[in-house]
């Protein structure tokens, strides 16, 4: 009821009012009757007045009423009013129609420009944000430290490092460098725009850091990618006795999920319970990706269960947990659970399902979940379709692989990788090697992972001189080749016999040679049958990954091949002195 929040000076009139629908305003026109009669009231009343109304708005129709009203009254042109009639505007997500009645103001001052700037800012329309800003100035209006977060918002949401440091130099040249909250700004504002180290730079200057700046800071070098520096600032705001919230612990939880540490994740989680947030959904989302993706399903299906409300994320969480972990079925079933319940999924879920069928194998299953795509709104979603050639590649259809891939009508470097790629699993490298000359012919810059995929095309299919010629043009691209490239060349020349060249080869590799360079020339000394290569690449193995069976299975089994049966027993000698064992192998028909 609206007399319920106005002033004590008018509740003489409240009890003349049913339960009050804006559509009537009988308060609006007594209270003008009222003024009308006694002049006493002042304009610090009409204010409050006003105030107290706009607070109970619901309503684009009822917003239009009080416009009306000011009109009338005259007061059109009271600052204090239309600023707080422009920030209720915007949150009923009416910034178009503050916009007009901002353009109305004549010579508006701060306060007016920071409410429509603000508007932008909260719908997301970061592009007008920043030519309200632009227009702020060339009107000669000095901003205030209002106005400066909005701002660094829209520079985020942009991701616009450039505007964002212009707007930084606005921010030295206005004094407000030392203002916590515009401090705050920049550094969510450099974070959100990869540039993660002016944001460190940004934060050791902050003096009085509050839990936003530590959250900003945190969340930032997670998003980024950097989850050990994300702890490491956690672990200096522990120390220094800062006080958690919500937002900061699904940072943290983030970092430990990128780390896999589950240990730590559950001493969190044991903080969120103590504080009593565990029903806090953000942080009911971190635990449950936390554990599905260290492998605690039946935790993380605990979690999922005692959501009453769905949320797409949770959803998201509990299906790539089934397919990262091998439960591949579990996670398709669960997509399908989603869809029974008429709950919408996302891009990122429908790329989940598709990882999921790929990992089940089933064309069945996969004819399914594209018939799904292909009725739904993600039909032309590049992503899916992308993820789609995976799952058929995988799933021993690359005629249909191809033809999603023909469907597509922007193809990125992305698309044509993952096609380049199926060829070579398929073992068709000289389709794969046609694909990737198409993709220079229609423009698309290759990337290294393109590479990767043409060089195992190559493998499979015994191509030596093509895949020679392929990784001696990566430069040409501007790609150094690391150590994945190198690992294809070796396994290139082995797997064609060319043994004492992929040796050579490795001895000259500008970088250090990784785990899977030697594991390529192991498995080619296999093949061949050569004994002293083989030991010497599998001592390399040892000293750099000791506790790894397959590398003490595969020496096993080159000696076996030239029935060096003593060195087969110095390998079993050898694995049950590191307290390593075999996994028995399966084969699922």
């Amino acid at each position: 009821m609206i007399f319920s929040v106005l002033p004590k000076r008018f509740s003489t009139i409240a009890p003349i009012f049913q339960p009050l629908h804006f559509t009537q305003y009988k308060f609006l026109h007594l209270q003008n009757k009222l003024l009308k009669e006694n002049n006493s009231y002042s304009d610090f009343d009409l204010e409050t007045y006003y105030t107290c109304l706009l607070k109970n708005i619901t309503h684009k129709k009822h917003l239009q009423q009080i416009h009306a009203r000011l009109l009338v009254s005259g007061i059109q042109y009271n600052g204090f009013i239309i600023t707080k009639f422009l920030n209720v505007s915007s949150d009923l997500g009416l910034i178009h129609y503050a916009q007009e009645v901002f353009d109305e103001f004549p010579d508006p001052y701060v306060f007016l420009w920071n409410a429509v700037i603000r508007g932008y800012s909260m719908q997301n329309m970061f592009n007008e944000a920043i030519k309200m800003y632009l227009r702020m100035h060339e009107f000669g209006v000095r901003p205030d430290g209002f106005t400066i977060p909005h701002v660094l918002k829209a520079c985020g949401g942009l991701q616009s490092a450039g505007i964002g440091r212009a707007v930084h130099g606005h921010i030295y040249r206005l004094g407000f460098e030392w203002d916590v909250f515009v401090q705050n700004g920049l550094v969510s504002l450099y974070a959100k725009c990869g540039r993660i180290d002016f944001a460190r730079v940004v934060f050791d200057r902050v003096d009085d850091r509050t839990v936003v700046s530590w959250t900003s800071i945190i969340s930032g070098y997670a998003q980024n990618g950097k989850p050990w520096e994300a702890l490491g600032i956690f672990r200096e705001m522990r120390r220094v006795s800062q006080e958690l919230d919500w937002v900061t612990l699904v940072s943290v939880l983030s970092a430990y999920t990128d780390v896999n540490d589950l240990l730590q994740g559950k001493a969190v989680h044991g903080c969120i319970v103590k504080m009593g947030l565990e029903f806090e959904c953000d942080l009911r989302i971190a635990l449950t990706t936390l554990y599905a993706k260290c492998g605690e399903l039946v935790v993380a299906k605990s979690l999922f269960d005692q959501m009453e409300v769905s949320n797409v994320m949770l959803w998201n969480a509990m299906i790539s947990g089934y397919a990262k972990n091998g439960c591949a079925d579990d996670a398709i079933q669960l997509f399908w659970d989603m869809i029974k319940r008429n709950i919408r999924p996302d891009s990122i879920t429908i790329r989940l399902a598709i990882l999921a069928c790929a990992h089940a194998g089933s064309l069945e299953g996969a004819r399914c979940m594209d018939e799904f795509i292909i009725n739904s709104d993600y039909r032309h979603d590049i992503y899916v379709n992308t993820a789609l050639i995976d799952m058929y590649a995988k799933c021993g259809s690359v005629e249909l692989a191809r033809r999603v891939f023909d469907k597509i009508i922007n193809k990125d470097v992305v698309a044509w990788s993952a096609m380049i790629v199926s060829y070579g699993l398929h073992g068709q490298g000289c389709q794969s090697i046609d694909l990737f000359h198409d993709m220079i012919q229609a423009g698309v810059i290759p990337n290294d992972v393109t590479f990767i995929g043409v060089l195992t095309a190559c493998n499979h299919s015994g191509l030596v001189e093509e895949g020679w010629y392929i990784f001696h043009r990566m430069k040409h691209y501007g790609i150094e080749p690391r150590y994945q490239h190198y690992a294809c060349v070796v396994d290139l020349l082995g797997r064609a016999g060319y043994l004492e060249q992929a040796y050579h080869f490795i001895r000259k590799m500008p970088i250090e040679p990784h785990v899977s360079v030697w594991g390529a020339l192991l498995g080619a000394c296999k093949i061949h049958r050569h004994v002293t290569l083989g030991e010497y690449a599998a001592e390399q193995l040892f000293s750099l990954d000791p506790y790894n069976t397959g590398h003490y299975v595969q020496l096993s089994n080159l000696y076996a091949s030239v029935r060096f049966w003593s060195g087969v027993a110095k390998v079993r000698v050898m694995m049950k002195e590191r307290g390593l064992s075999k996994d028995l192998g399966y084969s699922l028909i």
